[in-house]
């Protein structure tokens, strides 16, 4: 009797996993609990932060769920812009990342942190990081134009793959690494992995472009000492004989003191100078150490969970431009937070990318939670969804009601 009741469970869990809805329940539930546990988590790990610059103990938070209510708006839109519209305004944003980010490189303008020059002023504490905005302009506009090869059946040429999707992609670079910023050029290069993969580019061209950014990414690497310390502390225990492995080993000590379930909510030692970035590049750490493992598996089974949703949104799709969009904006969220986690794990060396739409930093939030607006919109749009959701709207119901009434004999009441 024990096998039929384990074969009825397991059909059950199948059911529930092909339901129409559950890609967009996924990707509206796991986006919004990441948000809300990261704003916890930025106001707990970013308090000692504060108070060591002479600054309110909430001010990063406050700047935080200021971006977060913008970056609401911002999903809001997202979720109800026609797709005609969107493929439109795909070529103004590049044009306007590409030029806001010629601005950084401009003395006045630009504005240098933590050694990387990618920052503009907006005046008082409010700056814009136009390399975050580049993530979404290059997914967007690289979706509009592969749709458009393929619907003109030109995707099988090889050229017409490449150009000008790499070269573009390649000047996007180009920019980000005169910044120094080699973490935003790393989840870039994945952005355009992903979106040559999506286009089916055959085995020997996706190696070739893969060798050519390696060797590229070596040079860059090995040319810069900070960048090679950085590589020789993955999985360093010891600090090193002039501390340069300070971040990775403590963010290591910060994980090994949580435990099952953490020291508590606010209760990290780590986060009292002895972990630089706290609430950014290493918030993760300050979680684990305060959620203890039960934290940090349940904000990795919130990022799987929402990668798991975009792959199915892609591949359910027939409209070329959503999936290529979608399988965009889940291999730029799920790279992004692999190399983030991996760094505080010590499994990745630290690229200095924040953990998305969980880590302090506005710039990075608000693309963020725009794309992950046209997930939800995406997954709405599904033909199976769209016909679940409108048989759950209340016209819809009352007509429904209305016929079954109907059915009944004359003598009912």
């Amino acid at each position: 009797a024990a096998g039929p009741r384990r074969g009825s469970s397991w059909s059950w869990r199948s059911r529930a996993w092909d339901r129409p809805l559950t890609a967009y329940y996924l990707i509206v539930g796991a986006g919004l609990l990441i948000l809300v546990l990261g704003l916890v988590m930025v106001y707990s790990a970013s308090m000692i932060k504060a108070l060591e610059l002479s600054l309110p103990g909430s001010y990063f938070f406050r700047k935080q769920l200021l971006a977060a209510v913008i970056g609401s708006g911002l999903m809001l839109v997202a979720t109800r812009v026609p797709l005609k519209l969107l493929r439109a305004f795909t070529y103004p944003l590049l044009a306007g990342t590409v030029f806001a980010m010629c601005l950084v490189q401009i003395p006045g303008i630009g504005v240098s942190q933590g050694g990387n020059r990618n920052w503009i002023s907006l005046g008082g504490p409010f700056m814009l990081q136009p390399s975050e905005f580049g993530k979404l302009a290059l997914i967007l506009w690289g979706a509009d134009l592969l749709a458009r090869k393929q619907d003109k059946k030109l995707l099988t040429q090889w050229k017409h793959m490449l150009v000008p999707l790499v070269p573009v992609a390649f000047m996007l670079l180009g920019l980000i690494m005169l910044g120094g910023d080699m973490g935003t050029a790393i989840v870039l290069t994945a952005i355009l992995f992903g979106l040559l993969w999506l286009a089916g580019a055959p085995t020997r061209l996706f190696a070739g472009v893969l060798a050519f950014a390696g060797f590229l990414g070596f040079i860059l690497i090995s040319s810069n000492p900070n960048r090679m310390s950085r590589l020789n502390c993955i999985g360093a225990t010891d600090l090193g004989p002039q501390g340069q492995c300070w971040q990775a080993v403590h963010g290591i000590y910060a994980l090994a003191s949580g435990g099952w379930f953490g020291s508590g909510l606010g209760a990290s030692v780590e986060k009292w100078g002895q972990l630089p970035e706290p609430h950014n590049d290493f918030i993760f750490a300050v979680t684990g150490e305060e959620l203890g493992l039960a934290g940090t598996l349940s904000v990795l089974a919130l990022f799987a969970a929402l990668g798991y949703a975009g792959i199915r949104v892609a591949g359910r799709t027939e409209d070329p431009f959503v999936r290529y969009a979608a399988g965009g904006v889940t291999t730029w969220i799920t790279a992004q937070a692999v190399i983030n986690i991996g760094a505080v794990l010590g499994l990745l060396p630290i690229a200095g990318v924040p953990l998305p739409l969980f880590s302090y930093g506005g710039s990075a939030l608000l693309p963020t939670m725009f794309a992950v607006g046209l997930l939800i919109a995406f997954a709405r749009e599904e033909p199976a969804a769209k016909a679940a959701l409108a048989m759950r709207r209340p016209g819809v119901r009352w007509k429904s009601m209305r016929r079954r009434v109907k059915k009944r004999p004359s003598g009912e009441r």
